[in-house]
């Protein structure tokens, strides 16, 4: 039998057998290294060398970020600020929770996070004010996708480190798909509001707009000193990350000081346990994508996806439909070593431009973690809100729906994801 049949069919029979992903790619890996003697005493460092590099630093560093930030509260004055200038408007609270995650997406570097940091304060304010409690835990993980592709992205950094694709270049090719998810996000939720009759709180007062908008200010400057750093060539994206963690230290412990021992360490817990189950399937999908790659089978299958059809607009319908299955199955950083490989050869043959095919590949992964059974958002949505995921998937499809356009937008007019980087002429 083909090897490369054999080889994904051993690791999705572990998939549908229940073993956890990470060991599913590392079993799968270690079984043919040493069936097909491709030398399995190198395993070990094989693993240290997929996490050893110096732009993988970013990852540990932005987790913490968020984990920090979220502790100290820069997110609660964000969130006030927005509800006072979006008013009584159809699914105000709504709108509310999408530009909350937008923008904290700025400062934090993962969608779970994201959904915590958010979901903590509107889903039970939209609760309160009578919206479902479904919808609002599957908007605000639905929003939370953003996160993945505004700056700063720990998706980007992993997949800047696998094609060596300028990460400041990815950061900012980002920022307008970000946006662009955000904003299909507006359209199914005032709809579903309008239908439901859930509207927002009221207009604030200049004063209260005025006051509201300086106790936001550590969490408004927050993106500006982490972008404007990176863009200003004053540190590199992972420097960025050690800044991004000594600001919200400095917010939490000296400014609001609301941070105090138990709050660190706990926070520092959190994110180590976040950061080692990472840098774990990091190192595991390494070895995979390394296995793949030694026998052959990843230059197959794209020469199979070529074979297929020579017409780049079906290769990209069908990749993203691959994606897109592939990230209700697999985590996104899985996902960047299993296909990769694979997807590399393609994006040489017809001239794509890696920052390009990185941002459609992650608006594909973002989507993943709103659509079953691997789901993360939901998951951490769930928790905070107490909705079984069945009734929360039901309410996130609108949102899906939406943010498929969306990925078909970048997909076919890569000029959406190329204009920024261009115009601010980042490196």
């Amino acid at each position: 039998m083909e090897p490369g049949l054999l080889f994904f069919g051993c690791f999705f029979l572990l998939l549908c057998l229940g073993v956890p992903i990470v060991t599913s790619i590392g079993l799968t890996a270690l079984i043919f290294l040493w069936q097909f003697n491709l030398g399995i005493q190198v395993t070990a460092a094989n693993v240290y060398a997929n996490i050893a590099k110096f732009p993988l630093l970013a990852i540990p560093f932005f987790i913490l970020a968020g984990f920090v930030m979220d502790r100290a509260g820069l997110s609660r004055g964000l969130v006030n600020l927005l509800n006072l200038l979006i008013g009584p408007v159809p699914g105000g609270l709504g709108l509310v929770a999408i530009g909350g995650c937008v923008f904290f997406g700025a400062i934090s570097g993962t969608g779970p996070a994201d959904t915590a940091a958010i979901g903590a304060v509107m889903i039970p304010a939209m609760v309160r004010r009578g919206y479902a409690v479904g919808f609002a835990a599957a908007l605000v993980a639905a929003a939370a996708t953003t996160d993945v592709l505004i700056p700063p992205s720990v998706a980007f950094v992993v997949y800047g480190v696998i094609t060596e694709a300028s990460i400041g270049r990815l950061f900012a090719a980002g920022v307008v798909p970000g946006l662009l998810m955000g904003l299909a996000l507006v359209a199914p939720t005032v709809w579903i509001a309008r239908r439901h009759g859930w509207g927002g709180e009221r207009w604030g007062t200049w004063a209260e707009i005025r006051r509201a908008a300086w106790d936001a200010k550590w969490g408004l400057m927050a993106p500006v000193v982490i972008l404007g750093g990176i863009y200003g060539g004053v540190f590199t994206p992972t420097e960025a990350a050690v800044v991004a963690v000594a600001y919200g230290l400095v917010v939490g412990l000296a400014v609001y000081r609301n941070l105090g021992w138990r709050d660190l360490y706990e926070t520092f817990r959190d994110a180590a346990v976040s950061t080692s189950v990472v840098m774990v399937v990091v190192a595991f999908a390494g070895l995979f994508s390394w296995a793949g790659s030694t026998m052959g089978i990843m230059d197959r299958a794209a020469a199979a996806l070529v074979g297929f059809s020579t017409n780049p607009v079906v290769i990209l319908l069908l990749l993203n439909v691959m994606l897109v299955v592939a990230g209700m199955l697999l985590d996104a950083i899985s996902i960047y070593y299993v296909f990769l490989p694979i997807l590399l050869p393609l994006m040489k043959q017809f001239g794509w431009d890696p920052v390009w095919f990185g941002v459609m590949m992650t608006v594909n992964l973002a989507i993943g973690t709103i659509t079953p059974p691997v789901a993360v958002n939901l998951y951490v949505a769930s928790h905070i809100s107490g909705a079984p995921m069945t009734e929360i998937s039901r309410w996130a499809m609108p949102f899906v729906v939406a943010l498929v356009a969306v990925l078909l937008l970048v997909t076919y007019v890569p000029a959406l994801s190329l204009w920024l980087p261009n115009a601010l002429g980042v490196r």
